[in-house]
């Protein structure tokens, strides 16, 4: 079995049907992962069939502990593989699970937020930070920004080919536009805002170092991710007043009911309802 033939092949009808770079990377991964627990007993990746890939998704579960949204991933993945290139339409959705599991986004409060940046010094890493948070971006759309997706003559930035392949545009705080502007002297970047040392496209796990890093300067003891401030955007957003549709536009949610996962967190800390413990 050649592996990397077929995720080639895999790939290109991915690129071809003008899925996003994110979800190929997923898609390729999760399926490489696959053939090569599979490749241990066939030959041709058409032998296998629906009894194969259910026991495999079941090892998945149990010897790694994948979560509902990983085992979304993994199924999606092989199904849009065998479509892809053996034409099979697989009898699989029964494996999907038959339960969302929901959670309270992970957010930094404003005092929190205001800590963060005052620990953090270099203007590269700072102006990380407050992209993330003043713009409620991904960490994929950070680190894909062009320097010339900076609009400052109509205070927005362009967010280009995101998640589910759409474009956007969200606002450029003045405070930012001023650091991005001493950021930009300092470092001059070519193509992408945020380069490597040795320029192109800068890493994830940098910026994941980055935000770790300030929040335990901070001394913010909870986890502290990209992702957490983007959570923080939209929860303060929420709490000031701003119109949900406003705040599902400017994070790129498909569908508004992603975006009211936000209200639960801000109608319990507005509502004037006390706890019993203080009635005795």
């Amino acid at each position: 079995m050649d592996i990397e033939k077929l995720l080639l092949q895999f790939e290109q009808k991915l690129i071809l049907q003008r899925y996003s770079i994110n979800s190929i990377r997923n898609y390729k991964s999760a399926v490489k992962c696959f053939l090569e627990v599979a490749e241990k007993k066939f030959h041709d990746p058409n032998d296998l069939d629906e009894a194969i890939i259910e026991k495999y998704v079941l090892w998945k579960i149990q010897k790694h502990k994948i979560g509902n949204s990983y085992q979304r991933i993994i199924i999606a993945s092989i199904d849009k593989f065998y479509t892809s290139l053996y034409n099979r339409k697989l009898n699989i959705k029964h494996l999907y699970p038959s339960r969302k599991s929901y959670s309270l986004p992970n957010y930094l409060t404003t005092i929190q937020v205001k800590k963060l940046f005052a620990a953090v010094h270099n203007i590269k890493h700072r102006c990380i930070l407050k992209l993330l948070y003043g713009s409620g971006l991904r960490l994929s759309e950070l680190l894909h920004l062009k320097v010339t997706d900076i609009d400052s003559s109509k205070m927005i930035i362009h967010i280009k080919k995101s998640k589910g392949n759409k474009d956007r545009v969200v606002m450029l705080s003045n405070t930012l536009l001023d650091e991005l502007r001493i950021y930009f002297i300092n470092y001059k970047p070519v193509d992408f805002l945020f380069e490597g040392q040795t320029g192109g496209m800068y890493s994830p796990k940098s910026v994941q170092l980055i935000v770790k890093n300030a929040a335990s300067k901070a001394g913010i003891k909870k986890q502290v991710t990209p992702h957490t401030l983007r959570h923080s955007f939209a929860t303060h957003l929420l709490e000031s007043g701003t119109d949900i549709r406003f705040i599902q536009e400017l994070l790129g949610h498909h569908s508004i009911k992603t975006t009211e996962i936000y209200t639960h967190i801000t109608d319990v800390s507005k509502s004037k309802i006390k706890s019993p413990l203080d009635s005795l």
